[in-house]
């Protein structure tokens, strides 16, 4: 079952972000998450993306006995996809690589930042994460370096950039390419997705299969964010954790990014995602 945060007209005011919905709008989907867990016990399997410390960036693993379903998440209150007001699934140019531009009839700016490749590997979870998911498509979207959304932000309502989808290849891997997002109040460095059985669906923006979330470790956060235009993030990171966050509090391995790069020439986040 998909999980939605629909907000109300407050989300388009153009006030600050409102952390993704705030932790009362993440209540049913964290306390379904702990009822899973409380039912499957020691049967979930660590997947790609796990660390042996919380926070920091680390190789995948992975297990040949099974694995479960990437985590449920909110999408927000600012997904995009429809359910909260504009709808940029149905637009002409949404299916794209590069996201760090608007497109179509917006204002044309472009999202500027640390240069980040996202690297997603969908897999079926009922064949143990072996088989990839050739044909499906995932919508992925976050903050701009300021912590502001497209399309509800305010200054940016007219931008639709940090948005796209792509439909995964042979091996189940989608691209992008985008800019490492910012820190705002209340919420750890993350971005959204939703995946799609195929591209179709995905911009016909219905049938989702999953929606969940992206972390990024801490000791990248902290190196990306010494770079020029992230001061506020120094700052809003400061007062955060994982372990706090209202998404990832009750578990972030399987939700962990895997790192390469470096701030100067740009990094890439990598992530198995099993539905």
């Amino acid at each position: 079952m998909n999980a939605r945060d629909d907000e109300g007209p407050a989300a388009h005011d153009g006030g600050p972000p409102a952390h993704d919905g705030g932790l009362s709008h993440d209540l049913p989907v964290l306390a379904r998450r702990r009822m899973i867990r409380l039912m499957a016990g020691a049967s979930l399997v660590p997947l790609a993306g796990c660390t042996s410390k919380a926070g920091t960036s680390a190789s995948p693993s992975s297990s040949s006995t099974g694995c479960a379903e990437i985590p449920e998440e909110t999408a927000g209150p600012f997904p995009g996809d429809g359910s909260n007001g504009v709808n940029v699934l149905k637009e002409s140019g949404v299916v794209r690589s590069d996201i760090t531009r608007s497109f179509g009839d917006s204002a044309g700016g472009r999202a500027e930042g640390v240069p980040l490749t996202i690297r997603l590997t969908v897999v079926d979870a009922a064949s143990g994460c072996g088989t990839p998911k050739k044909g499906a498509a995932v919508y992925l979207w976050h903050c701009d370096r300021d912590g502001a959304y497209s399309l509800y932000s305010e200054g940016v309502t007219e931008e639709n950039y940090l948005r796209g989808v792509q439909e995964t290849d042979d091996r189940g891997r989608v691209t992008f390419t985008s800019i490492f997002p910012g820190c705002y109040p209340g919420r750890w460095p993350h971005l959204h997705f939703e995946v799609y059985g195929s591209l179709a669906d995905a911009t016909a923006a219905t049938s989702i299969t999953n929606t969940s979330q992206l972390a990024f470790p801490q000791d990248v956060c902290d190196t990306v964010y010494a770079s020029d235009g992230y001061d506020a993030s120094v700052r809003n990171l400061s007062s955060l954790s994982l372990e706090d966050d209202s998404i990832f509090s009750d578990g972030h391995e399987r939700q962990l990014a895997t790192m390469t790069g470096s701030a100067r020439d740009g990094y890439t986040a990598a992530l198995t995602v099993p539905v």
